[in-house]
């Protein structure tokens, strides 16, 4: 999928209260960052997360959404509704094809940063979720890749 497709709304003629399970959004501007937060709201918010993991996956997604706007140049965010046995959760992966991350080590450590901010992206966003995991080389861009369970 190339663009996000919102779940159908109660109601709907055909609608049958259940959403798409994976989807991509475009993040090219500021807006598209807005958008992310949004979107990862309403799906936490189906999969009936609590206030706190609500924020703490909203937080890392616009971390993230904004890296991946700032120094890939752009990309998307995919995401996912998965199940691993009775577990629930929301996977959401960042994918540029910018100029990628040349010291993986260096780049997860609190306080680097490559720009202007505060250096607590990767790090910080890492802290905020179950699972995260970090593919980038240089000229191959990058992939960040977080899920959060129930």
């Amino acid at each position: 999928m190339n663009a996000f497709t919102p779940s159908p709304a109660a109601g709907t003629p055909g609608a049958s209260g259940s959403s798409s399970t994976s989807g991509s959004l475009p993040i090219r501007s500021e807006p598209d960052i807005v958008l992310s937060r949004q979107l990862v709201r309403k799906l936490t918010q189906e999969l009936k997360f609590s206030l706190v993991d609500q924020t703490k996956m909203i937080t890392a997604a616009s971390e993230l959404s904004r890296n991946t706007l700032v120094y890939g140049g752009g990309g998307a965010m995919e995401w996912a509704l998965v199940q691993s046995g009775v577990r629930s959760g929301l996977r959401l992966a960042f994918v540029d094809e910018g100029p990628g991350i040349p010291d993986l080590e260096l780049a997860m450590k609190d306080g680097w940063t490559s720009g202007s901010g505060m250096g607590m992206g990767l790090s910080g966003s890492k802290r905020l979720v179950n699972d995260f995991e970090l593919e980038s080389a240089p000229g191959r861009g990058t992939r960040v890749t977080i899920t959060r369970w129930k």
